[in-house]
């Protein structure tokens, strides 16, 4: 659905953007991820042409945004929850991006219910807490009924129930079709919902893949405890597997549950307790990203 091609993006000599190219599926949910100073606001601006890009290109199914008929109806975007007059209520707001996008006034009202602020549509923006601007300029993002949702941040300032309420949406989004592109520092919330990763440090892409084959860069390691520890650390030694003991406590690292099972059993070896553990979504990532990282903590 999407193509980003070669995008770069330089302010004086700092690359913010440094030849960017990934490809966005519809149909599914991709988080767009990396530490803060990696150029993921800059490439999502020039993705809605309010950055222009030194070099490079975006299109959505082909086609320039710029040169979209009716854009609001083939991506709707939230790049800026603070995008809304203070003074006008919620309801007046979305007339506003209607009437400016040739959008029917009666979405106003549907889109409103969607995210949950019917009670709140004559309230000015202006007493709005975070969290309900937020649902408000998803409203706007939604009142198109685009193909595409280009979010950066969506879940700052959601309480937890909006969070769920959130990951929820653009799953069924998704899932009925269209094409979610969300940026995220929420990494173990994002690892729930989305399908695919795009990864950036520095400027730079440093993957672009499922979130499956990112998880499966992480070691998993199995315990076991089993009163025939030597026999079994030997066996295992002899499969190839790197074993670690600790008191009544054998580790056996790249390996599954299966494999270890397995062999204990072809062996007749008694098993009291067995489990699994693997390095989560954040680790793993901040492995990819370590390198590139403009800030880190001491």
């Amino acid at each position: 659905m999407i193509t980003v091609s070669q995008l770069s993006k330089r302010y004086g000599k700092h690359a913010v953007v440094d030849d960017m190219s990934f490809e966005v599926a519809a149909g599914r949910v991709t988080g767009f991820v990396g530490p803060n100073g990696a150029g993921k606001s800059t490439t999502m601006r020039m993705m809605v042409g309010l950055t222009r890009p030194d070099r490079g290109e975006v299109r959505y199914r082909g086609v320039r945004y710029t040169e979209l008929l009716r854009p609001a109806c083939v991506v709707g975007s939230v790049l800026d929850s603070r995008c809304m007059h203070p003074g006008r209520t919620a309801r007046r707001h979305l007339h506003a991006i209607a009437h400016l996008s040739g959008i029917p006034r009666r979405r106003v009202a549907e889109v409103l219910h969607e995210v949950g602020l019917d009670a709140a549509a004559e309230q000015r923006a202006g007493g709005f807490s975070l969290g309900m601007r937020q649902r408000l300029a998803l409203a706007g993002a939604l009142l198109g009924q685009p193909d595409v949702l280009l979010l950066d941040e969506p879940s700052n300032g959601l309480d937890p129930d909006g969070i769920r309420w959130l990951r929820g949406s653009l799953r069924t989004f998704a899932d009925q079709g269209g094409t979610v592109f969300v940026s995220s520092h929420l990494i173990a919330e994002l690892a729930m919902f989305a399908d695919d990763l795009v990864v950036v440090g520095g400027g730079r892409l440093l993957a672009a893949e499922p979130v499956a084959t990112t998880l499966a860069r992480g070691d998993t390691t199995v315990h076991v405890r089993t009163p025939d520890l030597a026999e079994l650390a030997s066996l295992l030694s002899r499969a190839d597997i790197t074993v670690h003991t600790a008191g009544p406590t054998l580790s056996a690292h790249g390996t599954t549950t299966d494999i270890v099972s397995q062999i204990a059993f072809d062996h007749q070896l008694r098993i009291v307790e067995i489990s699994e553990t693997s390095r989560s979504l954040e680790e793993i990532l901040l492995d990819i990203t370590g390198a590139t990282a403009e800030f880190a903590s001491a």
